[in-house]
């Protein structure tokens, strides 16, 4: 299986699959770290995919969203975004939004 056909199997298979550096337990770059607080902080259950597991699986995912970096979010198959994205997204209130619309359990965002 190539790398293009893993990515978008584990896209596929997962209501919300975000991948980045390292692991969610241990995120090898900062943006990756920002990206699993915010999904943390939400509540919102989700995989996480390793882009330093194989070099395959690092550029594929480059070419699989036509995105240049990594960290990279998806939700019930479309491309989120990227760090800044997620987190603009989140300071809005419309990360949590549009989580709730795709029917991802979210904790509610306090006024």
């Amino acid at each position: 299986m190539s790398a293009i056909d893993q990515i978008k199997q584990t896209v596929d298979s997962n209501d919300v699959v975000l991948f980045m550096k390292g692991t969610k337990q241990f995120p090898m770059c900062g943006f990756s770290g920002q990206v699993v607080q915010i999904l943390e902080y939400i509540g919102a259950p989700y995989t996480d995919v390793n882009v330093l597991e194989t070099d395959g699986l690092r550029d594929g995912i480059k070419q699989f969203s036509n995105w240049p970096t990594i960290p990279q979010l998806y939700v019930k198959g479309e491309f989120i975004g990227g760090c800044d994205i997620v987190r603009e997204m989140f300071q809005a209130g419309e990360l949590q939004e549009l989580m709730a619309g795709k029917g991802i359990p979210v904790k509610q965002a306090t006024a």
